[in-house]
């Protein structure tokens, strides 16, 4: 495991068996970039990532 992915694990485990929209997911988001203003660019792209998953042409 990478250094990085300690946070995707314990995102797995601790709220791995609920279940969010999207609406929520982007609210979330939203707050950390409003209280993490540095991280906006990643943040941006993670949700450009998702919001394109199923597009043939990415």
């Amino acid at each position: 495991m990478y250094f990085t992915d300690r946070g995707i694990e314990e995102l797995d485990n601790r709220r791995g068996d609920d279940e969010v929209t999207l609406a929520w997911l982007a609210e979330q988001l939203q707050s950390f970039v409003d209280v993490h203003p540095e991280h906006e660019t990643a943040i941006e792209r993670l949700a450009t990532w998702l919001a394109r998953l199923d597009d043939p042409e990415d």
